[in-house]
């Protein structure tokens, strides 16, 4: 078995339920499912700011009916984008945020998740958005099975805008636990790796959370489209969230943010090391 560690790294007081995650330049940015602004924590000062995603956006834990349900987080270059989980529909949308500019942006979705969902054979009820990557060329979107359906699969779209592209879908079968399987959650591209999260929980619905029962990471090679792997780091923690944050010849180094269901607005921050040879 692939040996791991998993020890926690940050503990960060301002944000809660953290479902999202970028390492980039000594800086975590962080979003949270429950939120509307993108937190940046520089490492070396152990400060942070915020970036509302939206006008006049003040709101913390907002209630669940209303929340755009940000999970996923994907970076190229200056640009972030932070994409809502299509579970609801008021929950179509992303949000396009240049950092060096400030400036944010905000896309309908609808249209791009309701063609996602014809192809996919995945209906509105089943559909659960919860990983995001972007190449500059290419995006992966991850779809989390945590429904009824239960259906895994990695959307591929190429091109930047999302009129007029060509999507393909792959379904994935992941283990189970107890026999409740584990969906997606995140997954950072790494050279022709797909690194992935994918946690259990004893709910068969999209909207409602249950009792957490595990949590495995794995990669897909992007090139076969094949599993290579599933390693079972917690049994009890729900991580939402993976970046790289170092690599050498032997171990690479996530960090990983945990969506506690909490409304308490802290997070930990854990480092996971896998070894590689």
């Amino acid at each position: 078995m692939q040996q791991f560690q998993l020890e926690p790294l940050f503990h960060i007081i301002g944000i809660g339920q953290a479902s999202g995650l970028i390492y980039k330049n000594n800086s975590l940015y962080i979003i949270s499912d429950n939120g509307s602004r993108l937190l940046e924590f520089d490492i070396e000062n152990q400060t942070q700011s915020n970036t509302f995603l939206f006008e006049n956006a003040v709101s913390v834990n907002i209630p669940k009916k209303e929340k755009a349900d940000f999970e996923s987080i994907a970076n190229h270059g200056d640009d972030f984008y932070v994409f809502g989980s299509g579970s609801t529909a008021n929950r179509n949308i992303m949000v396009h945020y240049n950092s060096k500019t400030k400036a944010t942006k905000t896309v309908d979705t609808t249209a791009l998740y309701s063609k996602m969902q014809y192809l996919s054979a995945i209906d509105a009820l089943n559909f659960n958005i919860e990983g995001a990557i972007f190449t500059g060329e290419i995006w992966y979107i991850f779809q989390r099975g945590n429904g009824l359906g239960g259906k895994n699969g990695i959307f591929t779209i190429h091109g930047k805008s999302f009129e007029d592209t060509e999507i393909t879908y792959h379904d994935y079968v992941l283990p189970n636990i107890k026999g409740c399987p584990y969906g997606f959650t995140d997954a950072v591209l790494v050279e022709n790796q797909l690194y992935f999260l994918a946690a259990a929980e004893d709910s068969k619905s999209i909207y409602d959370d249950g009792d957490v029962l595990g949590c495995i990471v794995g990669s897909i090679n992007i090139t076969t489209q094949l599993i290579e792997f599933t390693l079972p780091i917690s049994d009890k923690r729900k991580f939402e969230g993976i970046t790289l944050y170092k690599k050498s010849e032997n171990q690479i180094e996530f960090l990983l943010c945990e969506d506690d269901d909490s409304d308490i607005l802290e997070s930990d921050i854990f480092k996971l090391t896998l070894n590689t040879k």
